[in-house]
């Protein structure tokens, strides 16, 4: 069975609606859809060390103190206790203090009631660098392993999130759009792991999340923009997709991801040519090359036109395929295997070997991240920069989206 969470506060906003299937006891599918009133102060879970295998974790607090519980009762505090152990053990989590093993649960949950709060992890195995954490934190334990939830207000969230996805000393205009497009993203993938018992994890799935944030210029840029989300023509969150670098022009989603979005779509983005990650070469065994093609697309290499076109692709603007003899070669495909920066290369032959010459970094839908970089150096504002990259969407705070939705 599906549990859902819904959260009350004295702020109604945004109403989301998600159909989700479930496969009950008979192996039948059934959908149904779920309606949440979403606020600016959402609680989220986050699932932390989404990508390891977690057998044991410390805790100490950080800011405020903190009390573990389960089974309904308060087994330790940090008062007593500043740094304590979770451990893996047949199926159950471990709690142990430097003295002793306190006991053995299915669950616990650490938490405070301070108004600010943070807490230290450090992974013991696999062995990891200690991250700070705002809020609470659930562990049980699943397939072997232990599951680290970090339960956290939305924009405690939101402020890691812009931090991990941007990096630091960046300009205070692009922090507020990469804020905002973190919380548009978030709230409308709430239920992207429900089944799972949490909203979002920590890695490039959802959205990058390493912990709180160190930078305040990162958080005055939450705060800033506190309840602002972007929505489509049809006011529904728009899937507030992004990169590094484009190259130079921005792809249309249904190029990448086969759906067609009104908002979604390619432009000419001269901001972004003259950054960091705007060019890239990769060179490849011309026989390598064309093996790949016929072996993995059935390319026919034998057709000295198509054998040629393919040692002389050039790309003026995006493409979404390499073509000849009605036979289409997804770019997308050709970037996933061969593991390429983009989609946006030219080949060209050099000896017995091909060489990619790429632009941008990415999916290249949506925002460039180094494009509004450097949009935001010049001095374009927040909205300039949404409205640049996504068409068609407008900038809102979710009380008022909430007002116009209950028309």
């Amino acid at each position: 069975m599906l549990k859902t969470k819904i959260l009350l506060s004295t702020f109604l906003l945004c109403i989301v609606t998600w159909h989700v299937t479930i496969i009950n006891a008979k192996g039948k599918s059934i959908l149904f859809s779920i309606e949440k009133k979403l606020t600016s102060n959402e609680v989220v879970q986050i699932k932390v060390f989404s990508q390891l295998k977690v057998q044991s974790i410390i805790f100490s607090p950080d800011i405020g103190n903190y009390s573990v519980w389960a089974n309904g009762m308060e087994i330790a505090n940090s008062t007593n206790f500043p740094i304590i152990k979770f451990s893996y053990s047949n199926d159950s989590v471990e709690v142990k203090t430097f003295e002793n093993v306190i006991g053995k649960y299915k669950s616990v949950k650490i938490s405070s009631a301070d108004g600010i709060k943070s807490f230290r992890l450090k992974l013991v195995l696999p062995d990891r660098k200690p991250r700070i954490y705002g809020d609470n934190l659930l562990i049980s334990t699943e397939l072997g392993y232990l599951k680290c939830i970090n339960e956290i207000s939305l924009d405690n969230y939101i402020a890691g999130v812009v931090q991990a996805e941007s990096g630091k000393r960046s300009y205070q205009e692009f922090y507020k759009v990469q804020a905002i497009l973190a919380r548009t993203f978030a709230l409308s993938h709430l239920q992207k792991h429900a089944t799972e018992g949490f909203n979002l994890c920590d890695y490039t799935h959802c959205q990058a999340y390493f912990g709180k944030t160190t930078e305040q210029e990162i958080m005055k840029a939450v705060k800033d923009t506190k309840g602002k989300v972007v929505v489509d023509d049809n006011l529904n969150l728009i899937d507030a997709a992004f990169h590094s670098n484009s190259g130079g022009q921005t792809a249309n989603s249904e190029d990448v991801w086969g759906s067609k979005l009104s908002y979604l779509r390619s432009v000419n983005d001269t901001f972004s040519t003259k950054m960091p990650n705007a060019k890239w070469e990769r060179k490849m065994a011309t026989e390598d090359w064309l093996s790949y093609l016929n072996l993995k697309h059935n390319y026919p290499i034998q057709d000295s036109n198509a054998r040629w076109l393919a040692l002389t692709f050039k790309q003026d603007s995006r493409n979404p395929y390499l073509e000849a003899n009605n036979v289409k070669v997804p770019l997308k495909n050709v970037r996933t295997d061969l593991q390429l920066k983009s989609t946006f290369f030219s080949i060209f032959s050099q000896g017995d070997s091909v060489v990619f010459k790429g632009r941008g970094f990415g999916h290249g839908v949506g925002m460039c991240q180094e494009g509004a970089m450097r949009m935001a150096k010049l001095g374009y504002k927040c909205p300039e920069v949404i409205n640049f990259y996504y068409q068609k969407t407008q900038l809102v705070d979710l009380h008022k989206l909430s007002f116009f939705k209950d028309e």
